[in-house]
Protein backbone atom coordinates (compact mmCIF):
# COMPACT_ATOMS: atom_id res chain seq x y z
CA UNK A 1 0.00 0.00 0.00
CA UNK A 2 1.34 3.62 -0.89
CA UNK A 3 2.22 5.58 2.02
CA UNK A 4 0.01 8.89 2.15
CA UNK A 5 1.48 11.94 0.57
CA UNK A 6 1.32 13.79 4.07
CA UNK A 7 3.15 11.05 5.57
CA UNK A 8 5.77 11.38 3.47
CA UNK A 9 6.05 14.96 3.91
CA UNK A 10 6.27 14.35 7.54
CA UNK A 11 8.84 10.97 7.52
CA UNK A 12 10.98 13.36 5.54
CA UNK A 13 11.35 15.19 9.00
CA UNK A 14 12.21 12.06 10.72
CA UNK A 15 16.52 12.13 10.10
CA UNK A 16 16.31 15.94 10.46
CA UNK A 17 14.72 15.25 14.08
CA UNK A 18 17.22 12.81 15.21
CA UNK A 19 20.16 15.14 13.88
CA UNK A 20 18.16 17.72 16.24
CA UNK A 21 18.83 15.27 18.68
CA UNK A 22 22.35 14.55 17.99
CA UNK A 23 23.38 17.98 18.63
CA UNK A 24 21.44 18.60 21.78
CA UNK A 25 22.59 15.83 23.65
CA UNK A 26 25.82 17.49 24.01
CA UNK A 27 24.38 21.02 24.53
CA UNK A 28 22.88 23.09 27.69
CA UNK A 29 19.27 22.12 28.38
CA UNK A 30 18.64 25.73 27.21
CA UNK A 31 20.29 25.33 23.94
CA UNK A 32 18.26 25.12 20.50
CA UNK A 33 18.59 22.12 18.03
CA UNK A 34 21.43 23.36 15.41
CA UNK A 35 18.83 22.44 12.72
CA UNK A 36 15.32 23.98 13.73
CA UNK A 37 12.31 21.65 12.61
CA UNK A 38 10.30 24.29 10.65
CA UNK A 39 7.66 22.12 9.76
CA UNK A 40 4.04 23.98 8.69
CA UNK A 41 0.64 22.62 7.77
CA UNK A 42 0.39 21.73 4.11
CA UNK A 43 -2.03 23.44 1.84
CA UNK A 44 -5.25 21.69 1.42
CA UNK A 45 -4.62 19.75 5.03
CA UNK A 46 -8.02 19.77 6.43
CA UNK A 47 -9.72 23.48 8.26
CA UNK A 48 -6.58 24.14 9.84
CA UNK A 49 -5.15 24.66 6.38
CA UNK A 50 -7.62 27.64 5.57
CA UNK A 51 -7.71 30.94 5.41
CA UNK A 52 -4.01 31.58 5.41
CA UNK A 53 -3.18 28.12 6.29
CA UNK A 54 -1.12 27.07 10.14
CA UNK A 55 2.42 27.78 10.05
CA UNK A 56 3.24 28.20 14.02
CA UNK A 57 6.61 29.25 15.22
CA UNK A 58 8.17 28.42 11.26
CA UNK A 59 9.44 32.57 11.63
CA UNK A 60 10.83 32.27 15.29
CA UNK A 61 14.29 33.72 15.07
CA UNK A 62 17.24 32.42 17.77
CA UNK A 63 15.95 34.86 20.40
CA UNK A 64 12.31 32.95 20.38
CA UNK A 65 13.57 29.17 19.90
CA UNK A 66 14.10 27.31 22.95
CA UNK A 67 14.64 23.52 24.27
CA UNK A 68 13.40 22.71 27.10
CA UNK A 69 13.61 20.02 29.70
CA UNK A 70 11.56 21.07 32.92
CA UNK A 71 8.30 22.79 33.90
CA UNK A 72 10.18 26.40 35.10
CA UNK A 73 11.50 26.42 31.09
CA UNK A 74 8.18 25.79 29.55
CA UNK A 75 6.74 28.11 31.34
CA UNK A 76 9.79 30.70 30.70
CA UNK A 77 9.38 29.20 26.55
CA UNK A 78 5.70 30.02 26.63
CA UNK A 79 5.93 33.87 27.93
CA UNK A 80 4.19 35.45 24.50
CA UNK A 81 4.20 38.80 25.63
CA UNK A 82 6.35 39.86 23.30
CA UNK A 83 4.28 38.97 20.38
CA UNK A 84 6.94 37.19 18.44
CA UNK A 85 6.82 33.69 16.76
CA UNK A 86 8.27 31.02 19.08
CA UNK A 87 9.14 27.22 18.77
CA UNK A 88 9.64 25.15 21.41
CA UNK A 89 11.24 21.64 21.67
CA UNK A 90 10.17 19.63 24.23
CA UNK A 91 13.22 16.97 25.45
CA UNK A 92 12.55 14.12 27.61
CA UNK A 93 9.76 14.51 30.79
CA UNK A 94 8.17 17.71 31.52
CA UNK A 95 6.42 16.95 34.58
CA UNK A 96 3.97 19.97 35.41
CA UNK A 97 3.33 18.84 39.09
CA UNK A 98 6.65 19.85 40.44
CA UNK A 99 7.68 23.27 41.94
CA UNK A 100 9.74 26.31 41.22
CA UNK A 101 13.23 24.02 41.51
CA UNK A 102 11.63 20.89 39.81
CA UNK A 103 10.82 19.06 43.27
CA UNK A 104 7.37 16.96 42.56
CA UNK A 105 4.18 17.83 43.93
CA UNK A 106 1.74 15.37 45.82
CA UNK A 107 -1.85 15.93 46.15
CA UNK A 108 -1.22 16.57 49.45
CA UNK A 109 1.16 19.23 48.83
CA UNK A 110 -1.78 21.13 47.21
CA UNK A 111 -4.18 20.56 49.82
CA UNK A 112 -5.27 23.47 51.46
CA UNK A 113 -8.14 25.33 54.00
CA UNK A 114 -8.72 21.82 55.96
CA UNK A 115 -9.85 19.81 52.26
CA UNK A 116 -9.52 16.28 53.07
CA UNK A 117 -11.38 13.74 50.87
CA UNK A 118 -12.94 11.46 53.77
CA UNK A 119 -14.20 14.89 54.87
CA UNK A 120 -15.70 15.33 51.69
CA UNK A 121 -17.20 11.89 51.30
CA UNK A 122 -18.51 12.38 54.73
CA UNK A 123 -19.91 15.94 54.36
CA UNK A 124 -21.62 14.99 50.87
CA UNK A 125 -23.30 11.73 51.15
CA UNK A 126 -25.97 11.66 49.25
CA UNK A 127 -27.48 9.78 52.13
CA UNK A 128 -27.55 12.77 54.19
CA UNK A 129 -26.75 15.69 52.10
CA UNK A 130 -29.25 15.16 49.43
CA UNK A 131 -29.35 16.27 45.71
CA UNK A 132 -28.35 20.04 46.61
CA UNK A 133 -24.85 21.20 45.48
CA UNK A 134 -22.30 20.97 47.49
CA UNK A 135 -21.59 23.64 49.71
CA UNK A 136 -19.84 24.65 52.80
CA UNK A 137 -16.35 24.57 54.15
CA UNK A 138 -15.45 21.25 52.60
CA UNK A 139 -16.66 22.29 49.20
CA UNK A 140 -14.69 25.66 49.55
CA UNK A 141 -12.17 23.73 50.26
CA UNK A 142 -12.05 21.88 47.26
CA UNK A 143 -12.09 24.93 44.94
CA UNK A 144 -9.25 26.37 47.01
CA UNK A 145 -7.03 23.11 46.73
CA UNK A 146 -8.07 23.26 42.71
CA UNK A 147 -7.28 26.31 42.16
CA UNK A 148 -3.45 25.50 43.79
CA UNK A 149 -2.87 22.57 41.76
CA UNK A 150 -4.41 24.68 38.58
CA UNK A 151 -1.61 27.45 38.39
CA UNK A 152 1.10 24.54 38.85
CA UNK A 153 -0.25 22.46 35.70
CA UNK A 154 -2.13 24.73 33.02
CA UNK A 155 0.11 26.50 30.73
CA UNK A 156 -0.99 28.79 27.98
CA UNK A 157 0.15 28.91 24.80
CA UNK A 158 0.66 31.92 22.62
CA UNK A 159 -0.40 32.53 18.93
CA UNK A 160 2.52 31.77 16.83
CA UNK A 161 4.06 29.06 18.39
CA UNK A 162 5.30 25.66 17.02
CA UNK A 163 5.82 23.06 20.07
CA UNK A 164 7.20 19.96 19.37
CA UNK A 165 8.87 16.72 20.70
CA UNK A 166 12.59 15.85 20.46
CA UNK A 167 13.16 12.48 19.10
CA UNK A 168 10.89 9.39 20.32
CA UNK A 169 10.32 9.87 24.70
CA UNK A 170 9.24 13.81 24.21
CA UNK A 171 6.49 13.82 27.10
CA UNK A 172 3.88 16.14 28.96
CA UNK A 173 3.13 14.58 32.29
CA UNK A 174 0.12 16.10 34.31
CA UNK A 175 -0.15 19.20 32.20
CA UNK A 176 -2.59 20.64 30.41
CA UNK A 177 -1.85 22.65 27.58
CA UNK A 178 -4.10 25.88 27.16
CA UNK A 179 -4.55 27.31 23.61
CA UNK A 180 -6.57 29.96 24.13
CA UNK A 181 -7.21 33.32 22.38
CA UNK A 182 -4.63 32.84 20.34
CA UNK A 183 -4.07 32.08 16.67
CA UNK A 184 -1.48 29.93 14.86
CA UNK A 185 -0.47 27.21 16.69
CA UNK A 186 1.36 23.76 16.02
CA UNK A 187 1.43 20.93 18.72
CA UNK A 188 3.69 17.79 17.25
CA UNK A 189 5.29 15.12 18.81
CA UNK A 190 4.86 14.67 22.18
CA UNK A 191 3.06 12.31 24.61
CA UNK A 192 0.69 14.05 26.72
CA UNK A 193 0.00 11.49 29.79
CA UNK A 194 -2.26 11.79 32.53
CA UNK A 195 -3.41 15.19 33.20
CA UNK A 196 -5.30 14.38 36.25
CA UNK A 197 -7.38 16.31 38.48
CA UNK A 198 -6.17 15.83 42.70
CA UNK A 199 -9.78 17.37 43.42
CA UNK A 200 -12.51 16.25 41.53
CA UNK A 201 -15.91 17.44 42.25
CA UNK A 202 -19.37 16.21 43.39
CA UNK A 203 -22.25 16.76 41.10
CA UNK A 204 -25.21 15.05 42.51
CA UNK A 205 -27.55 16.12 39.73
CA UNK A 206 -24.92 14.72 36.85
CA UNK A 207 -27.18 12.33 35.50
CA UNK A 208 -29.67 10.03 37.29
CA UNK A 209 -27.61 8.88 39.82
CA UNK A 210 -25.08 12.13 40.29
CA UNK A 211 -21.02 11.78 38.81
CA UNK A 212 -17.81 13.46 39.39
CA UNK A 213 -15.95 15.76 37.26
CA UNK A 214 -12.89 16.62 37.17
CA UNK A 215 -11.18 19.21 35.51
CA UNK A 216 -7.79 19.45 33.08
CA UNK A 217 -8.10 18.30 29.33
CA UNK A 218 -4.64 17.45 28.52
CA UNK A 219 -4.80 19.67 25.20
CA UNK A 220 -7.80 22.33 24.82
CA UNK A 221 -7.77 24.80 21.77
CA UNK A 222 -10.28 27.18 23.79
CA UNK A 223 -11.50 30.13 21.49
CA UNK A 224 -8.42 29.76 19.04
CA UNK A 225 -7.86 29.60 15.51
CA UNK A 226 -5.32 27.80 13.10
CA UNK A 227 -4.73 25.03 15.51
CA UNK A 228 -3.27 21.80 14.00
CA UNK A 229 -2.58 19.00 16.32
CA UNK A 230 -0.44 16.40 14.74
CA UNK A 231 1.69 13.00 15.69
CA UNK A 232 1.25 12.91 19.37
CA UNK A 233 -0.01 10.42 21.59
CA UNK A 234 -2.72 11.00 24.43
CA UNK A 235 -2.81 8.59 27.60
CA UNK A 236 -4.11 8.46 31.01
CA UNK A 237 -1.30 5.86 31.29
CA UNK A 238 -0.26 5.17 34.88
CA UNK A 239 -3.43 6.80 36.29
CA UNK A 240 -6.24 4.91 34.04
CA UNK A 241 -10.27 5.92 35.34
CA UNK A 242 -10.73 2.30 35.24
CA UNK A 243 -8.31 1.16 38.15
CA UNK A 244 -9.64 4.71 40.52
CA UNK A 245 -12.24 3.57 43.21
CA UNK A 246 -16.27 4.32 43.26
CA UNK A 247 -17.46 7.13 45.68
CA UNK A 248 -21.37 7.29 46.56
CA UNK A 249 -21.40 4.01 43.66
CA UNK A 250 -19.64 6.23 40.97
CA UNK A 251 -16.38 6.62 39.41
CA UNK A 252 -14.24 8.57 40.99
CA UNK A 253 -12.68 10.09 37.76
CA UNK A 254 -9.86 12.42 37.74
CA UNK A 255 -9.87 12.61 34.01
CA UNK A 256 -11.45 14.99 31.42
CA UNK A 257 -10.90 15.22 27.91
CA UNK A 258 -8.10 14.47 26.12
CA UNK A 259 -8.17 16.97 23.34
CA UNK A 260 -11.11 19.33 23.05
CA UNK A 261 -12.19 22.22 20.73
CA UNK A 262 -14.26 24.75 22.54
CA UNK A 263 -15.29 27.92 22.84
CA UNK A 264 -15.93 29.66 19.56
CA UNK A 265 -12.46 27.91 18.49
CA UNK A 266 -12.15 27.14 14.58
CA UNK A 267 -10.19 25.81 11.91
CA UNK A 268 -8.50 23.11 13.70
CA UNK A 269 -6.90 19.73 11.92
CA UNK A 270 -5.92 16.99 13.99
CA UNK A 271 -4.07 14.15 12.28
CA UNK A 272 -1.95 11.21 12.79
CA UNK A 273 -2.40 11.16 16.63
CA UNK A 274 -3.32 8.31 18.91
CA UNK A 275 -5.87 8.39 21.34
CA UNK A 276 -5.37 5.72 23.86
CA UNK A 277 -7.23 4.16 27.17
CA UNK A 278 -9.71 6.90 27.76
CA UNK A 279 -13.31 7.88 28.58
CA UNK A 280 -13.90 11.46 27.53
CA UNK A 281 -12.02 12.03 24.70
CA UNK A 282 -12.78 14.46 22.21
CA UNK A 283 -15.69 17.44 22.60
CA UNK A 284 -15.78 19.54 19.47
CA UNK A 285 -18.55 22.18 21.32
CA UNK A 286 -18.95 21.59 25.29
CA UNK A 287 -22.44 23.36 25.60
CA UNK A 288 -25.46 22.99 23.74
CA UNK A 289 -26.14 26.89 25.12
CA UNK A 290 -23.33 28.25 23.27
CA UNK A 291 -24.67 28.82 19.90
CA UNK A 292 -23.79 32.69 20.28
CA UNK A 293 -19.91 31.96 20.29
CA UNK A 294 -19.90 28.30 18.52
CA UNK A 295 -22.27 29.01 15.40
CA UNK A 296 -20.47 29.19 12.09
CA UNK A 297 -16.93 28.04 14.24
CA UNK A 298 -16.22 24.41 15.27
CA UNK A 299 -14.78 23.59 12.10
CA UNK A 300 -12.67 20.88 12.93
CA UNK A 301 -10.45 18.14 10.87
CA UNK A 302 -9.74 14.40 12.36
CA UNK A 303 -8.09 12.30 9.66
CA UNK A 304 -5.38 9.46 9.97
CA UNK A 305 -5.80 9.07 13.77
CA UNK A 306 -6.20 6.13 15.75
CA UNK A 307 -8.69 5.73 18.65
CA UNK A 308 -8.05 2.85 20.68
CA UNK A 309 -9.77 1.90 23.68
CA UNK A 310 -11.70 5.04 24.21
CA UNK A 311 -15.03 4.51 25.74
CA UNK A 312 -16.97 8.07 24.03
CA UNK A 313 -16.40 11.23 22.69
CA UNK A 314 -14.39 10.31 19.19
CA UNK A 315 -15.39 12.96 18.70
CA UNK A 316 -18.63 14.32 20.44
CA UNK A 317 -19.58 17.08 18.13
CA UNK A 318 -21.96 20.26 18.43
CA UNK A 319 -22.06 22.62 16.62
CA UNK A 320 -19.17 22.62 13.62
CA UNK A 321 -18.70 20.94 10.57
CA UNK A 322 -16.42 18.60 10.96
CA UNK A 323 -14.88 16.13 8.71
CA UNK A 324 -14.13 12.36 9.94
CA UNK A 325 -11.94 10.54 7.53
CA UNK A 326 -9.37 7.62 7.55
CA UNK A 327 -9.54 7.00 11.20
CA UNK A 328 -8.81 3.69 13.01
CA UNK A 329 -10.89 3.01 15.84
CA UNK A 330 -10.16 0.08 17.99
CA UNK A 331 -13.37 -0.72 20.71
CA UNK A 332 -12.44 -1.88 23.71
CA UNK A 333 -14.32 -5.39 24.83
CA UNK A 334 -16.00 -3.60 28.20
CA UNK A 335 -17.18 -0.31 28.80
CA UNK A 336 -17.06 0.91 25.41
CA UNK A 337 -20.18 3.69 24.84
CA UNK A 338 -19.65 5.36 21.32
CA UNK A 339 -17.32 6.79 18.82
CA UNK A 340 -20.09 9.87 16.92
CA UNK A 341 -21.84 11.73 19.19
CA UNK A 342 -24.47 13.94 17.05
CA UNK A 343 -24.87 17.25 19.21
CA UNK A 344 -26.83 20.09 18.52
CA UNK A 345 -26.72 21.69 15.26
CA UNK A 346 -23.47 19.17 14.33
CA UNK A 347 -22.81 19.23 10.81
CA UNK A 348 -20.42 15.99 11.19
CA UNK A 349 -19.01 14.51 7.65
CA UNK A 350 -17.59 10.42 8.52
CA UNK A 351 -16.11 8.57 5.64
CA UNK A 352 -13.41 6.13 4.63
CA UNK A 353 -12.98 4.87 8.59
CA UNK A 354 -11.98 1.75 9.80
CA UNK A 355 -13.40 0.15 13.04
CA UNK A 356 -12.01 -2.93 14.70
CA UNK A 357 -15.22 -4.04 17.36
CA UNK A 358 -15.31 -6.86 19.10
CA UNK A 359 -18.29 -9.16 19.38
CA UNK A 360 -19.35 -7.57 22.65
CA UNK A 361 -19.97 -4.42 20.77
CA UNK A 362 -23.09 -3.27 18.35
CA UNK A 363 -22.06 -1.65 15.41
CA UNK A 364 -25.62 0.66 15.82
CA UNK A 365 -23.90 1.55 19.12
CA UNK A 366 -20.72 3.60 16.98
CA UNK A 367 -23.08 6.92 16.75
CA UNK A 368 -24.84 8.11 19.51
CA UNK A 369 -27.70 10.81 18.85
CA UNK A 370 -27.10 13.96 21.04
CA UNK A 371 -30.03 16.72 19.91
CA UNK A 372 -28.75 16.41 16.56
CA UNK A 373 -30.74 16.02 12.98
CA UNK A 374 -28.47 14.08 10.85
CA UNK A 375 -24.74 13.28 9.62
CA UNK A 376 -22.85 12.26 6.57
CA UNK A 377 -21.72 8.72 6.92
CA UNK A 378 -20.52 6.84 4.20
CA UNK A 379 -17.98 4.14 2.61
CA UNK A 380 -16.80 3.03 6.39
CA UNK A 381 -15.51 -0.09 6.93
CA UNK A 382 -16.25 -2.62 10.34
CA UNK A 383 -14.08 -5.81 10.28
CA UNK A 384 -12.45 -5.14 6.97
CA UNK A 385 -16.01 -5.38 5.68
CA UNK A 386 -18.30 -2.72 4.12
CA UNK A 387 -20.80 -1.31 6.79
CA UNK A 388 -23.82 0.97 7.14
CA UNK A 389 -23.20 2.35 10.42
CA UNK A 390 -26.13 4.86 10.26
CA UNK A 391 -28.52 2.53 8.47
CA UNK A 392 -27.48 0.15 11.68
CA UNK A 393 -28.13 2.68 13.88
CA UNK A 394 -31.49 4.20 12.68
CA UNK A 395 -32.87 0.21 12.76
CA UNK A 396 -31.09 -0.70 16.25
CA UNK A 397 -31.99 2.61 18.02
CA UNK A 398 -34.98 3.22 16.51
CA UNK A 399 -36.48 6.37 18.90
CA UNK A 400 -32.66 7.63 17.79
CA UNK A 401 -33.26 8.14 14.24
CA UNK A 402 -30.82 10.44 12.24
CA UNK A 403 -30.80 11.72 8.86
CA UNK A 404 -27.98 11.05 6.58
CA UNK A 405 -26.73 14.66 4.93
CA UNK A 406 -24.97 16.69 7.32
CA UNK A 407 -25.54 19.61 4.57
CA UNK A 408 -21.92 20.22 3.42
CA UNK A 409 -19.06 18.68 1.46
CA UNK A 410 -15.57 18.30 2.27
CA UNK A 411 -12.50 19.75 0.37
CA UNK A 412 -10.19 20.21 2.02
CA UNK A 413 -8.33 16.89 2.29
CA UNK A 414 -4.88 15.92 0.55
CA UNK A 415 -5.82 12.42 0.03
CA UNK A 416 -8.40 9.98 1.34
CA UNK A 417 -7.11 6.38 1.70
CA UNK A 418 -9.49 3.45 0.81
CA UNK A 419 -10.99 2.24 4.45
CA UNK A 420 -9.99 -1.28 4.13
CA UNK A 421 -6.51 0.16 4.06
CA UNK A 422 -6.71 2.68 6.98
CA UNK A 423 -5.72 0.06 10.44
CA UNK A 424 -2.20 -1.01 8.10
CA UNK A 425 -1.78 2.64 6.71
CA UNK A 426 -2.02 4.47 10.39
CA UNK A 427 -1.86 1.55 12.92
CA UNK A 428 2.23 1.51 12.95
CA UNK A 429 2.59 5.47 12.14
CA UNK A 430 -0.18 7.65 13.82
CA UNK A 431 1.47 8.68 17.48
CA UNK A 432 4.36 10.63 19.16
CA UNK A 433 7.78 9.35 17.64
CA UNK A 434 6.99 8.49 14.49
CA UNK A 435 7.24 11.54 12.49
Amino acid sequence: MRTPRCHARVASLASVLCCAALVLAAAPATAAPAAPIRGTLPAGDGWASADGGTTGGAKADKAHTFTVTNRAQLAKALDGSDGSPRTIYVKGTIDANTDAAGKPLSCADYATDGYGLDAYLAAYDPATWGDAQPSGPQEDARAASAALQAKRVKLAVPSHTTIVGVGRDARLLGASLQVTGADNVIVRNLTFEDAFDCFPAWDPTDGADGAWNSEYDNLVVYGSTHVWVDHNTFTDGRRPDSAQPRYYGQLYQQHDGELDVVRGADLVTASWNLFADHDKTLMIGNSDSAGATDRGKLRVTLHHNVFKNIVERAPRVRFGKVDVYNNHYIAPADGYSYSWGVGVESQLYAEANAFTLPGTVDPAKVIKKWKGTALTEKNNYVGGKPAGLLAAHNAGVPDEQLGDDAGWTPTLRTRVDAPGAVPGIVDGRAGAGRL
